[in-house]
């Protein structure tokens, strides 16, 4: 939008505290090279055009917005006289897209002091090389180191969730290795109870009911129900005990844990000796107890390897290793794969809730970089939660918001204290010691929401309940090439 050009005195543009110091000489070329512009109320510019001019307001109020999702939301509001805005990077030359990084409106008639942006750069470099070049430096400078500790952040992210899933993995296969050496001794011993029982006095029909018996209490095995509590199990241990005792089985105690644990009762005994004679009693039930024996190792190692398959299957859900990188998610799958990743960090002092709303749909999204915000978030809950006493809740909600999907982690820290609220999206901002933070995973989370999902991440904190809160598009927008490519929306300066 352009406005109507006035004259430009060289005596009221070096009232603006920019142009204070300049030369007449200087002044006079800043008059001759730009222009003063009146804006009726409405827009100026708009983010994402080519940034054609730098504009420093000489009377009105500007109002500044960033483009998040459907929505522009503003970011600032001023009538201070010589606040600057537009073409601020156009010294920078092509090294950087030069393109409005907001939109500028004005909310009554507003007068500016234009200055064309090659202008803009020319004067730059020519009148203070020196700035130019620090400025350079501290453009490039930032960007760089930023990517350079953002990358590092992300190692020692990695560095651990590996070492958690090492831990987590740990446990199942050694559970697996535990039970896969004890069924290979047991099925030793079966072999040579049959070699004892294909000798003695069995005969063929007693094998065969023998036999039936078997197939009957592996049937019974696989259908055990729940657990029984400590003391059911001592009592149904102990009657066990008895049976035994009273049947001639030698040393019952040893055998009547497994077939309590495996779900036998006296009833079952009862049929196992209606079937075989009493001379063979003692023979069929150390037979049966073999196989009970196999049946609830084999079990074991379906549990642990199944175990291993879960947290491999989450591990790949996680880093999304075998999908694209732009796709309809479900966001229930990411956060699950992330707490479960995390779970060795979270510890046991922490209580996960999950409040899922699953009826919400689907997203459109980059998963893995979603799934490194919610690593970022709750780890910083974990560490909230930490800072007074490492017990404490972390509670993940979701929900639909209009058009929007909210994403909640809440956890009962001491909270974030006001004066530095506004500060904790910044890069290299921490509250956390020297070697434990790096003040960028917040600020990569915020890029990653906004800047390339179009979402917006906010937060809300008093002692005991902090909130962060990611909303998401539910309709797909334009994907962004990198999450790191666009700053947080500057004020004017």
């Amino acid at each position: 939008m352009s406005g109507r050009v006035l004259p430009c005195g060289p005596q009221e543009i070096s009232s603006l505290f920019l142009f204070e110091k300049l030369s007449p000489e200087q002044l006079g070329r800043l008059c001759q090279e730009g222009r003063v512009e009146r804006f009726e109320a409405g827009p100026v510019y708009t983010e994402g055009d080519p940034a054609t001019c730098f504009y420093v307001m000489i009377e009105g109020t500007v109002v500044l917005s960033r483009r998040v999702g459907a929505d522009d939301v503003e970011v600032s509001r001023t009538s201070q006289r010589g606040v600057y805005a537009g073409a601020m990077q156009a010294y920078l030359g092509d090294r950087v897209p030069q393109t409005y990084t907001n939109s500028m409106r004005v909310t009554e008639p507003t007068r500016f002091f234009v200055l064309p942006a090659e202008s803009f750069a020319h004067i730059m470099r020519e009148w203070f090389p020196m700035a130019a070049h620090l400025l350079e430096g501290l453009f490039f400078g930032s960007k760089n180191t930023q990517r350079a500790i953002g990358q590092r952040e992300r190692l020692l992210a990695l560095g651990s969730l590996s070492a958690g899933l090492t831990h987590e993995l740990n446990n199942p296969a050694a559970a697996a290795v535990r039970a896969t050496a004890t069924l290979r001794e047991r099925v030793g011993k079966m072999r040579h109870k049959l070699a004892h029982i294909s000798q003695g006095q069995f005969s063929r029909e007693a094998i065969a009911d023998l036999i039936e018996i078997q197939e009957r209490t592996v049937e019974r095995v696989a259908k055990a129900t729940a657990p029984l509590s400590p003391l059911e199990a001592s009592d149904r241990e102990d009657e066990l005990a008895d049976w035994l005792d009273e049947h001639g089985i030698a040393e019952g105690w040893r055998v009547a844990p497994t077939f309590v644990q495996a779900g036998l009762d006296t009833d079952w005994l009862e049929q196992v000796a209606a079937t075989v004679s009493e001379e063979l009693l003692p023979g069929a039930i150390g037979w049966l107890n073999y196989t009970v024996e196999t049946e609830l190792l084999m079990d074991e190692i379906d549990d642990s390897t199944s175990r291993i398959s879960h947290l491999v299957d989450a591990a790949k859900q996680y880093s999304q290793l075998d999908r694209a990188p732009y796709r309809v998610v479900d966001v229930h799958e990411l956060l699950d794969s992330t707490l479960l990743m995390l779970s060795g960090k979270i510890g046991a002092g922490v209580r996960v809730v999950k409040e899922y709303d699953r009826s919400v749909p689907r997203v459109p999204a980059y998963p893995a970089e979603l799934n490194q915000v919610w690593t970022n978030l709750i780890d910083n809950a974990v560490f909230a939660i930490g800072s007074t006493g490492g017990e404490g809740t972390l509670t993940v909600r979701t929900a639909r918001e209009g058009d929007r999907l909210l994403v909640e982690f809440r956890d009962t820290g001491p909270g974030i204290p006001a004066d530095i609220r506004g500060r904790i999206f910044d890069p290299f901002f921490t509250t956390k010691p020297v070697g434990e933070g790096t003040g960028l995973g917040l600020d990569i989370s915020w890029r990653i929401v906004v800047s390339k999902h179009h979402g917006s991440l906010q937060v809300e904190s008093e002692p005991g309940d902090t909130r962060f809160q990611v909303l998401l598009p539910l309709t797909a927008p334009e994907p962004v090439a990198e999450a790191g490519d666009a700053q947080p929306a500057e004020e004017p300066a």
